[in-house]
């Protein structure tokens, strides 16, 4: 029996094994490396943070192109050597892969004739290197690199026939085979966890036949190495009408190299929806088969389809091979209580086809460190990044609410958190296509019986945090001042008891940053008094606490962006305001959050300086905004978001969150000008002082982040907020 499944069967349940995205793709002459683009070819000691959270085996890549990137035979072993020497040293059991959606060096190529003995060498150099590794993946998912690189284009060699498909496939098999063959001459117990993606596709009327191949195609890969594609296969002619010779054919039947564990990748865009009505699916660029026009959608998005969903998909590869399984990749780019509403749904439908006897070993908390690009396939580098149980957009990576998941079930812990219960989008309403998402933000829309509190349910932070609770799927409970007045210690206590919510957010507050010079008392009792009490009642009662504050607190002096650490110097009342609110929440909940943003714009209110500029442009009016105070513009939605997801990861202390840059609020205005086509000479740059602000402002009071910049550029989220702001005025 193997560690992995004495592990497993010890304690009825899958193990959590670990695994880091590791593609290394080819596009053109560009190898997009995710090593690269997460920094983790730089922090050697990221293993020690997965070996923290528990995981004892772990998928890890000795990739082919990186070893040996130059001529052939000139290895460099550095960073393999330095890499799994590290993870055995902690106590991990690799599983090596040698191409994840790779074509090898330059010098070979999925197509090359040669690529499967080529392949084969390298794998043998490996394992006389490591002899105490014991499971590979020499190829991941074979079918799915076959797809994107020899049908669709997308991945070196660009092909797209069913020519390129097939002989990408068979090359990719054969090497798997090939290299198994050459480690087991070194290590005779190695075993072979292969992978491939668990979809399926379902079909409007008129299309079953599509479908149905492709239905058959899907399983290629493991039928290959299982030796099951002979005369009788039901694809036995396409692979011949396709370039697949029939001698070779049968001498891969012959030879079969069976997975010792089959390993199967689930993601939400998995199962697919082919359908002809192309008029019903607008936003999507039509397909096809040469015979026929239709499009392919994902099942999730469309309005009655049917799925199979994990559980019957696994079900299904259980009854077709009957060999151990795992789930070899678990991982969704969303918002973090669905990521770790994914993560728990696979691993509920792996524990529940355990306990119908299917020999299922483990499920991989996959991307631990985040991806890359993969919005637009890895096929160019745009800077596009999802976080995974660590988020690495910092000094060093940050655990995210997922690590503490995947610590809770690589340790045999019951998970307890507040959100992970509730539907993720893929059953919510409002996810099919053509139709819009639901804003329902009602008590337990998010499936918990505790809520979120909001403070401030009438101010345009209150009204946005529940909009987006909604939309998000999180139970929330959304007061204004008459059902919490923050600063009413009685009004507080019965808010929390009646409630009684896992965390609070404040979001009220004095916002009227002129008026605050006149009326100092009550701008203190609002932002100062109703967040320190709001911050006790909850530190006394164990309840989660986040609040916001303002680039305000700063006095302007500084030639560069504001951080955390920078000494607060507020110049007027709101932001002596805001700056001993800090003081006070940190000192009576050490454990709170404390958002600080700056100049925020968003589509949902007219309180905001975007829809103000809009407006008046859209009038022919001349604006007047100052030219030497400089801000970070900041979309609401989009800092909201991001607050939400620190919320739930648990993090405490002061974060600046606004999207990045410095602009003046001309500068702002001329942007607005720009983007709804009006002219630049309606912009009047105006300096500070002629403004007539009563209360002084900082000259500069943009904000950076030392802890984790987590928002893009202000520029493009303001052009995606004055686009969703034209939709919504569409008749």
């Amino acid at each position: 029996m193997t560690q992995s499944q004495a592990g497993a069967d010890a304690a009825g349940r899958p193990e959590l094994w670990g695994g880091i995205e590791c593609t290394l793709n080819r596009v053109g002459d560009l190898y997009l490396d995710q090593f690269r683009l997460q920094g983790h070819d730089r922090r050697p000691e990221d293993l020690d943070r997965i070996a923290g959270l528990g995981i004892r085996t772990l998928r890890y890549p000795v990739h082919w192109e990186r070893v040996e990137p130059g001529a052939q035979g000139q290895d460099n072993w550095s960073f393999p050597d330095e890499r799994l020497g590290r993870i055995r040293a902690l106590g991990m059991t690799p599983i090596v892969g040698l191409l994840h959606h790779g074509s090898g060096p330059r010098w070979t190529g999925l197509l090359d004739p040669e690529f499967p003995e080529r392949a084969a060498r390298f794998a043998l150099r490996v394992a006389r290197r490591y002899p105490w590794v014991e499971a590979y993946t020499p190829v991941n998912e074979p079918l799915t690199t076959a797809r994107f690189s020899g049908l669709y284009g997308h991945w070196h060699p660009h092909g797209r026939d069913d020519r390129s498909f097939v002989r990408a496939l068979l090359n990719q098999c054969a090497a798997i085979a090939l290299c198994m063959r050459a480690i087991r001459t070194i290590t005779p117990a190695a075993r072979l966890v292969q992978t491939e993606d668990l979809g399926m596709v379902h079909a409007a009327a008129g299309l079953g036949y599509q479908a149905d191949f492709e239905n058959q195609r899907r399983w290629l890969s493991y039928d290959l190495l299982c030796g099951r594609v002979s005369r009788g296969h039901p694809l036995w002619d396409y692979l011949l009408g396709s370039g697949a010779g029939e001698a070779e054919l049968l001498a891969i039947s012959d030879a079969p190299c069976i997975p010792d564990i089959f390993g199967f990748n689930y993601y939400v865009t998995s199962e697919r929806w082919l359908d002809p009505r192309l008029g019903k699916y607008p936003g999507l660029a039509p397909g096809g088969n040469g015979r026929q026009a239709y499009v392919d959608a994902e099942a999730v998005r469309v309005h009655g389809a049917a799925m199979l969903g994990p559980t019957g998909l696994l079900r299904e590869a259980w009854n077709r091979y009957r060999k151990p399984m795992a789930v070899t990749e678990a991982h969704l780019g969303c918002s973090r209580e669905d990521q770790l509403r994914w993560l728990r749904e696979i691993w509920e439908a792996a524990c529940a086809v355990r306990r119908e006897g299917v020999d299922l070993r483990a499920v991989t908390q996959w991307s631990l460190f985040g991806s890359c690009d993969w919005d637009c396939l890895v096929t160019r580098e745009r800077g596009h990044y999802e976080p995974g149980a660590f988020d690495v957009r910092g000094p060093a990576p940050r655990p995210t609410a997922l690590a503490t998941l995947a610590a809770s079930l690589a340790n045999g812990r019951q998970p307890d958190d507040p959100v992970s219960d509730g539907p993720g989008w893929w059953h919510r309403p409002g996810r099919f296509l053509g139709e819009g998402e639901s804003a329902d933000a009602s008590l337990g829309a998010g499936g918990t019986s505790r809520p979120l509190l909001i403070a401030g349910a009438g101010g345009t932070l209150g009204r946005a945090v529940a909009h987006l609770c909604g939309r998000r799927g999180i139970a929330c409970v959304s007061l204004d001042r008459s059902g919490l007045d923050v600063a009413n210690p009685a009004s507080v206590r019965a808010a929390l008891r009646e409630v009684r919510p896992w965390g609070v957010i404040n979001a009220a507050g004095f916002v009227r940053v002129d008026d605050a010079e006149a009326e100092a008392a009550r701008c203190r009792r609002e932002n100062t008094l109703g967040a320190a009490l709001l911050a006790d009642a909850c530190a006394a009662r164990g309840i989660r606490f986040a609040t916001f504050s303002s680039d305000l607190v700063f006095d302007g002096r500084a030639a560069r962006p504001y951080l955390e650490s920078d000494p607060v110097a507020p110049l007027g009342v709101y932001g002596r305001s805001k700056a001993e609110a800090e003081r006070l929440v940190a000192a009576k909940h050490p454990e709170a959050l404390v958002i600080r943003t700056s100049a925020f714009f968003g589509p949902w209110d007219r309180y905001n300086f975007l829809w103000d500029f809009r407006n008046r442009l859209m009038r022919g009016e001349t604006v007047r905004a100052s030219r030497d105070t400089l801000v970070s513009p900041t979309c609401i939605p989009e800092m909201i978001d991001a607050a939400l997801d620190l919320f739930l990861d648990g993090e405490k202390g002061i974060w600046h969150v606004a999207n990045s840059g410095a602009a003046s609020w001309a500068d702002l205005a001329r942007a607005v000008a720009s983007l709804i086509g009006a002219g630049a000479e309606k912009v009047l740059a105006t300096p500070t002082d002629e403004m007539g602000w009563k209360a002084p402002r900082p000259r500069m009071s943009a904000l950076a982040s030392e802890r984790g910049c987590i928002l893009g550029p202000w520029q493009p989220a303001l052009e995606r907020c004055l686009r969703q702001l034209a939709g919504s005025e569409r008749p």
